[in-house]
């Protein structure tokens, strides 16, 4: 697979990375669905990992670590990306709600606790995972400093931010931040009109697009869609992409993600299937190329309208 180098750091990776959201929903599962996933993505050329803390209740952490073991020079040639802020409801507290928190104990913690589940000594890319209304850069300041001078993370980025987010970060910041991890699709074309995607353009910052596939309506259909996602409409998008795929003798899925791959800005999508067979055939996205005007074509059939 291609390689792309993750804003301005050293990291190279795949032009595709592996969403580990749902690999492991039971214990069970992550050591057979998941440990599959894991294993046909790494054997099909993937080398960026992306965890959060919270998928699967800490289960996708813990059966990615159980494959690093097994694995023999897997964890050298890999490169692990997961997240942190976000807190569920219940906890600590019974009648504590869902919310953020970037507070610099809150980080450091779940650092820590993401470094034993995977079984590492560091994490290459530690992201806030939804932005954090009480954010103080200056204190999440000190919380990525400390972690990166005692070596367990190398470099940071963030999640779902607002370009002015990002900003008030990155100016309490003594080096960049690398990647936005923001969802992005034929569905969801927001990240082209809100700003994000210049500001990686200008930055060098790395789009990560997660849900590229809009939650699979993109592709074979949708299994699990999150409640933002259910209003989407993509049937005329996809008549234009079966259209296109029997031309090149592709499949939907990787052409809606080649049409992201496109865009000057370096967008690496991140496939989330568990299924061996669709993790292989994502792999042929960047082989597929399109002309200015089949990209245009997709974009006014995603966006309902022509261009003004």
């Amino acid at each position: 697979m291609n390689t792309i180098l993750l804003g301005n750091s050293s990291l190279r990776v795949s032009r595709l990375a592996y969403g580990c959201w749902r690999i492991a929903d039971t214990e069970e599962a992550g050591r057979t669905i998941g440990r599959n996933a894991i294993l046909a993505a790494y054997e099909a050329g993937y080398t960026l990992f992306d965890h959060a803390d919270i998928y699967c209740a800490g289960r996708a952490e813990k059966a990615f670590g159980d494959v690093l073991r097994e694995v023999s020079g897997m964890r050298e040639r890999v490169c692990i990306a997961t997240k942190c802020g976000i807190r569920l409801a219940g906890e600590p507290l019974l009648e504590a709600p869902v919310r953020y928190d970037f507070s610099a104990a809150h980080i450091t913690w779940s650092c820590e606790q993401s470094l034993r589940r995977l079984g590492v000594e560091t994490i290459d890319l530690y992201q806030l995972h939804r932005p954090d209304w009480l954010m103080n850069p200056q204190e999440v300041a000190v919380a990525f400093t400390q972690l990166r001078q005692q070596g367990k993370v190398r470099e940071f980025g963030v999640s779902n931010f607002r370009p002015s987010q990002l900003t008030a970060l990155q100016r309490a910041l003594a080096f960049p931040l690398i990647t936005n991890q923001v969802e992005i699709s034929l569905a969801n074309l927001n990240c082209f009109t809100d700003g994000t995607l210049d500001q990686c353009l200008a930055e060098h910052i790395t789009p990560m697009a997660w849900s590229p596939l809009a939650g699979g309506l993109l592709a074979e259909g949708a299994r699990r869609l999150l409640p933002s996602q259910e209003g989407y409409r993509v049937e005329r998008i996809v008549v234009e992409l079966d259209l296109m795929a029997r031309a090149r003798g592709a499949t939907r899925g990787s052409l809606a993600l080649a049409w992201l791959l496109k865009h000057p800005a370096g967008i690496v999508p991140i496939v989330g299937s568990t299924k061996p067979e669709k993790i292989r055939d994502a792999v042929n996205a960047p082989r597929f190329e399109f002309t200015r005007e089949e990209w245009y074509r997709l974009l006014e059939l995603a966006r309902g309208e022509r261009l003004p």
